[in-house]
């Protein structure tokens, strides 16, 4: 069968792998669409840490069941729309004794540290397919990036009545932006693309900042009556953005962390104490944050069609990729058709 594969950084071919085994308690996935995800750029860069060469990318999933092995529970059965919860937990580190397998200290997740799903078929375990009813190949492609930024929304603790700044408007941070909004929160969106933060208002942000056009600190004490955020989500990844979450934070707020700085990061850390901040992570997401967005997406209270950048094939995947790395900017999510 056909896999898209990063042979090594800067190089992308269309080569051929062997059809998956079918095996108890795991479903056998013809793969329909697979969002690019920011992790699969960084590899293609050569730029992510837990990868190892040749990869097969590819974490966010749209797929229809083609066989369910012994031991699968219904309702699971041929020819279900579904999608993949991509990572893995080992049951025994100490983050899964917490109950946290999110962040499972021996995670493999799908297109990372293990081969992904830019493939026409791949076999999981039962427990990490969601059944989606309702629901087309784009919205189930956008389940995972969106449910991350929901996560983000939850380990911030937001709620009615809280004020939060998501900055960076990727499909990470829409979910940010949709999860707040949801909670009853105001929402303030922060980007650099107006287009971007456009589609964030359609996702629930009462307030967009062009943080290249206005300055952001005098916007944001302005829309916050000079108290700053209750809670700043970061979700861009970049060493300014990581101080301004902190520095523009209100006193006794919280900042959420989800993307990874590119370099390292020097802050002025007497704001954590002056300031008392809760500095929290967030990473990948769990099946509860998954099943939310797909409730949100099945009340058709998502601007997909605002959010997916561009549909590609197969064969144009590597091209894809090579103008997310030359246009950054310009990129919110590309989804690869297999079908």
């Amino acid at each position: 069968m056909r896999a898209v594969v990063i042979d090594r950084p800067g190089e992308v071919s269309l080569d051929t792998r062997g059809v998956p085994t079918l095996v108890d308690g795991a479903v056998l996935i013809r793969v329909r669409t697979v969002g690019f995800c920011g992790s699969d750029l960084n590899t293609f860069r050569g730029l992510n840490p837990l990868v190892s060469y040749p990869r097969v990318p590819g974490h966010e999933i749209a797929g229809i069941v083609e066989a369910v092995g012994l031991d699968v529970p219904a309702p699971l059965a041929v020819g279900d729309e579904v999608t993949v919860v991509p990572y893995t937990a080992c049951g025994r580190c100490s983050a899964c004794r917490r109950g946290r397998i999110n962040t499972c200290r021996n995670n493999q997740t799908l297109g990372v540290q293990r081969d992904g799903a830019l493939t026409e078929c791949i076999v999981v375990p039962w427990q990490a397919v969601l059944r989606a009813e309702g629901l087309g190949r784009r919205e189930l492609a956008l389940v995972e990036p969106l449910a991350v930024g929901f996560h983000a929304v939850a380990r911030g603790r937001v709620a009615a009545g809280d004020v939060v700044a998501v900055i960076g408007t990727g499909a990470v941070g829409l979910g940010a932006v949709a999860g707040a909004a949801r909670t009853g929160a105001t929402v303030i969106a922060v980007d650099v693309d107006d287009r971007k933060l456009a589609t964030a208002r359609r996702a629930g942000a009462s307030e967009v900042v062009n943080s290249q056009a206005t300055p952001l600190h005098d916007r944001l004490q302005e829309l916050t009556d000079g108290n700053g955020p209750d809670v700043v989500i970061e979700a861009v990844g970049l060493p300014e953005t990581f101080v301004a979450a902190a520095t523009e934070v209100a006193t006794a707020g919280r900042v959420v962390y989800i993307g990874y700085a590119k370099a390292p990061v020097s802050f002025d850390t007497t704001q954590f104490v002056r300031k008392e901040l809760d500095i929290l992570g967030a990473r990948n997401a769990t099946a509860e944050d998954f099943r939310a967005v797909m409730d949100l997406l099945l009340a058709r209270h998502f601007p997909v069609t605002d959010a997916v950048t561009r549909v590609v094939s197969m064969s144009d995947a590597a091209s894809a990729l090579r103008m997310w790395d030359t246009e950054p900017a310009a990129v919110t999510r590309i989804h690869v058709d297999l079908d």
